[in-house]
């Protein structure tokens, strides 16, 4: 065996003065760990993904050249929830009704909402031009994309408000949660009779797959930011930092509509693995409204018709579930 050279040793020895000099100054990369779906709605996070993806990171900017952005992928809202249960990730866009059930079911321990996101984007969408009241969907079924999401909860309520029975089980109206790449392809083979969605899956059903829309809610709270409470505790520089920026970058996807679009339908086609059109992307902006703000009362609703559905049984208080971690600087 050959003894290490002493231009070897050299070397390792230079490694590992420099690794342990960088560490002693702070020099170590923190990571935040932050969740999204590959939704239209969800258009901070896809803009904020894909600069990452080209080294352009709109958050890694603003956050600091020691701060690493990782980004994790969710199907609907109640995966993200329970990844932040299990202290998998720091923050998160996703739905109000999740953010709030999981507020609830941890008595407002764990969940922040930090701020609004994006308003508007989901749709009941049916196979049949001729339905048009909820009355025709008796004896049909109806997609969303995950029990107890934002658009599971919607439908079930607006479903029971219009008068027909929905339950867990059955009911008048079968809602069966399904991802939404399931959803499309039963919708487009006629084995399903309808979807209550999100963009950019509304306008690929609508173009697609030859859907009408049947009800559109209006002016929905569609995504809000929200936080780990034990985050903001431990790293209140990085999230008011993390919040200052998403504001911004909800102001400049207003004020740069075409490159927003662009760089959403690059990274949906590549989360989606599926080649998305920029026509599609920009047929779906039309339902979307970008907005910061979120108020408790619009809050209150999804608790009210979580119970409506059969969904939650808590009534709970929500006094700290909006937190702004901005304001807290000049208390």
């Amino acid at each position: 065996m050959k003894k290490p050279t002493s231009k070897f040793c050299g070397r390792t020895l230079l490694c590992m003065a420099l690794a342990f000099l960088s560490t002693s100054l702070g020099f170590t990369e923190e990571v935040v760990r932050v969740g999204f779906f590959p939704n239209i709605s969800h258009s901070q996070a896809l803009v904020a993904a894909n600069m990452s993806r080209e080294g352009k990171g709109w958050f890694e900017k603003r956050l600091g050249t020691d701060i690493k952005i990782e980004w994790f992928v969710f199907n609907a809202g109640p995966s993200a929830m329970e990844a932040v249960f299990a202290k998998s990730i720091d923050l998160t866009y996703v739905g109000p009704s999740p953010a709030i059930n999981a507020y609830l079911r941890s008595n407002g321990e764990e969940v922040r909402a930090l701020s609004g996101a994006v308003r508007g984007g989901e749709a009941l969408v049916v196979r049949n031009p001729d339905w048009k009241s909820a009355a025709d969907l008796r004896g049909k079924i109806i997609c969303t994309p995950q029990l107890g999401n934002t658009q599971d909860v919607a439908c079930r309520a607006w479903l029971i408000n219009q008068g027909l029975k929905v339950t867990l089980i059955g009911g008048d109206v079968r809602v069966i949660p399904m991802d939404n790449s399931s959803i499309f392809a039963q919708f487009s083979r006629g084995a399903i009779d309808g979807a209550w969605t999100v963009e950019p899956w509304v306008t690929r059903l609508l173009v697609e797959a030859k859907g009408d829309i049947l009800y559109t809610p209006k002016d929905s709270i569609e995504t809000i930011l929200i936080a780990r409470a034990d985050f903001l505790k431990a790293k209140p520089d990085v999230a008011r930092k993390f919040l200052m920026a998403h504001r911004e970058l909800t102001d400049w996807i207003k004020a740069h509509p075409d490159e927003a679009q662009r760089r959403i339908c690059d990274e949906l086609s590549q989360r989606t693995r599926t080649k998305l059109s920029i026509d599609l992307i920009r047929r779906a902006w039309t339902r979307l409204r970008f907005d910061n703000a979120i108020e408790l009362q619009s809050f209150e609703q999804f608790v009210r018709d979580a119970r409506l559905t059969g969904l939650s049984r808590t009534h709970g208080d929500l006094s700290r579930f909006i937190e702004d971690p901005l304001k807290a600087t000049n208390r």
